[in-house]
């Protein structure tokens, strides 16, 4: 039997996430704000277009994922798995704020699903997480993106980002910090933290870099039980520079594993 999904956003992320799922996932609607415009952009879609996460959810999902950014965690996160369905976020950033996520937990744990976070853009995740077992002593995440994956940003701030001739650290503190100052760029380090020593315990620096080939990801992390340096250069995405192409293929993965007979 297909899994059967609701999508919450259908930008750049949603829209990969669609194109590459399988016939054994059906998309049953899409959750929208502006239902005329979303219907203009993708006329195929009309059928599956929703205002409401009523609508959506009277077409029986098994999964509900977010692919819309924190204001659509607010809006629609606790009251999706206050209604028995396991909710598979990409905006993991938003986990930062404290009161969300125990809200989110809280939701979870009444209902008895999941909130499901997806490795993402970033690989090492798992070491990380079975790390943690094994003494997990030190976590450094460092971002490193050309200056126009950083536009719009609190960057924009601390240098000139169109003038810079070689790499410019503009930020250097917790994961906590990161992803509250830095929402839209900062997914992978909340992600890095949840799995690993938590916000408040895990660095990260982040970079402007002229040179940089594309999203670079690097974790430094030392453990009683090993250490491990990992470096990914992520293509962005066409569609939004911000985020990986992997981001999408992440998401499906976790879709998938759901009903998977072999799950790694």
């Amino acid at each position: 039997m297909a899994q059967r999904i609701v999508l919450i956003g259908y930008g750049a992320i949603g829209q990969a996430v669609r194109r590459l799922l399988p016939s054994t996932v059906e998309v049953v609607a899409v959750l929208v704000r502006d239902r005329a415009h979303a219907a203009a952009q993708a006329p195929d879609m009309a059928d599956l277009l929703v205002t409401s996460l009523a609508e959506a959810l009277a077409r029986r999902p098994d999964l509900v994922v977010e692919c819309a950014g924190h204001q659509a965690v607010d809006a629609f996160g606790a009251e999706v798995l206050g209604a028995g369905i396991d909710l598979l976020l990409s905006s993991v950033g938003s986990l930062a704020d404290a009161t969300r996520e125990q809200r989110l937990l809280d939701a979870a744990r009444r209902a008895g699903r999941q909130l499901m976070l997806p490795a993402g853009a970033i690989g090492g995740i798992d070491w990380l997480a079975a790390a943690r077992g094994a003494g997990l002593q030190r976590v450094l995440y460092r971002s490193r993106k050309p200056p126009a994956a950083w536009a719009g940003s609190a960057a924009e701030a601390a240098c000139d980002l169109g003038a810079l001739t070689g790499a410019f650290t503009f930020f250097h503190g917790t994961a906590r910090e990161a992803a509250l100052k830095f929402p839209r760029n900062a997914n992978v380090a909340a992600t890095v933290a949840l799995a690993g020593l938590g916000f408040e315990a895990t660095e990260v620096q982040m970079l402007a870099d002229p040179a940089a080939e594309g999203n670079v990801h690097e974790i430094e992390a030392s453990s009683s039980g090993g250490s491990i340096a990992l470096r990914i250069v992520g293509q962005p995405d066409p569609r939004n520079p911000r985020t990986s192409v992997m981001t999408a293929h992440s998401l499906v993965r976790s879709i998938l594993s759901r009903g998977a007979s072999l799950v790694i």
